[in-house]
């Protein structure tokens, strides 16, 4: 699985949008505007390695800084149309891809041994889920 993530992640051209941005990215889609120290804390990463991402990706024109409503010292982090754009096109450029090699490579009964795994594999990280409790816990 490890090997597999690696190759789905890797930017196939020169000048590919990187793993890293394309995380923030995700994020930010999934759980919509929030501020900078929440990214981080849903990347797994301390907000001072965030900054210097998170200012390329706003000079890049994919992510908007707003005022937040109630701290007025932070800001809320969300997508603009140019990055949920970005987002969707190598979204669509990496399934394409592993949709390729899958039918390329394994057979109809493999494909479907495939798809069970899958749904196990979908089990099991839902089973891993962190608690409310577990939150903030190394």
């Amino acid at each position: 699985m490890s090997n597999l993530q690696r190759r789905l992640r890797a930017p196939v051209r020169e000048g590919g949008v990187s793993i890293a941005k394309l995380s923030a990215l995700g994020q930010l889609h999934r759980s919509g505007a929030q501020p900078a120290a929440e990214l981080a804390r849903r990347e797994g990463v301390k907000p001072q390695t965030l900054t210097r991402l998170l200012a390329e990706l706003e000079a890049e024109g994919w992510l908007a800084r707003t005022p937040h409503p109630i701290d007025g010292r932070q800001s809320l982090l969300s997508l603009t149309r140019s990055g949920s754009a970005l987002l969707g096109r190598e979204m669509r450029r990496r399934e394409a891809a592993l949709a390729a090699t899958i039918d390329a490579e394994l057979s109809a009964s493999e494909q479907a041994l495939l798809r069970d795994a899958c749904a196990l594999v979908d089990r099991l990280a839902d089973a891993m889920q962190p608690t409310a409790d577990d939150r903030g816990r190394p």
